[in-house]
């Protein structure tokens, strides 16, 4: 690894019933850069991400086996604290998802969950992280209305302040862009370059033009199977692999 690993997977398998739908893979992720997850409609990318925070406990007939150690913590021992690792992901959505309140209410809910509830305290965090979500100077006039009302854009910066607010470790995001336009999109591609300075991000994406313009590591899934990973450059531009060669140029088989 080019830098430290801040989440290493260790022989994951998953299945849905009786479909394996990730085969033993083992990867690392690395500390303060972005990772890209690329692969084929169906590949797994998805589901990799979704154990990074335990939301796969959520799929119905789901069974894991193998580890994800997050800062050297085995996120699937049943002895693990949950609410704490799910604490460190802070995750954006292919849609985004404001909760039903205000755009205030949005980033301070989980502070309020935490025991923070002083108005000062709470001000200078929302205006802390919306400036962070470069939001602030388009909300900053209206904060007491509905989040509903913002651009779906602008809802997912929203989306990215409510998620940085409670100071996660890791950024999550699958596909966090296919349902904005160009100039949104490039406002969350901006803004993961400037948080890789303090956070490990990673997001599955199907445009890689995408993960050629920002991501530092490249990780390639093809049917379940890691097939290679790497440092961006390496993968994107002169791949190992015959199956990633035809996916990165294209090539229909």
């Amino acid at each position: 690894m080019e830098n430290n690993s801040h989440i290493v997977v260790k022989n994951l398998n998953v299945y849905f019933g009786t479909n394996h739908v990730l085969k033993n893979v083992c990867l690392e992720i690395p500390d303060k850069k972005i990772t890209a997850i690329i692969g084929p409609s169906g590949c797994g990318k998805t589901t990799l991400l979704k154990c990074f925070n335990r939301l796969i406990d959520s799929t119905d007939g789901v069974k894991v086996t193998g580890e994800v150690l997050v800062d050297n913590e085995n996120i699937f021992d049943p002895k693990a604290d949950l609410p704490r690792l799910r604490k460190k992901m802070g995750l954006l959505s292919q849609q985004p998802f404001p909760l039903p309140m205000s755009i205030y209410d949005n980033i301070t809910f989980g502070l309020k969950l935490q025991g923070i509830r002083k108005k000062k305290i709470l001000d200078g965090i929302v205006e802390h992280y919306l400036k962070m979500a470069s939001l602030w100077e388009e909300v900053k006039d209206r904060l007491h209305s509905p989040a509903s009302r913002l651009s779906i854009g602008q809802q997912q910066r929203l989306c990215l302040a409510r998620g940085l607010a409670v100071e996660p470790d890791v950024i999550l995001g699958d596909e966090p862009t296919s349902a904005l336009d160009p100039q949104s999109s490039a406002h969350i591609e901006k803004k993961f370059i400037e948080l890789k300075e303090k956070y490990s991000i990673v997001f599955v994406t199907h445009i890689l033009r995408q993960a050629r313009r920002i991501a530092d590591h490249i990780i390639y899934i093809h049917m379940g199977e890691i097939i290679e990973q790497g440092p961006a450059c390496e993968v994107l531009q002169n791949p190992k692999e015959q199956k990633t060669k035809d996916y990165v140029f294209g090539v229909i088989s």
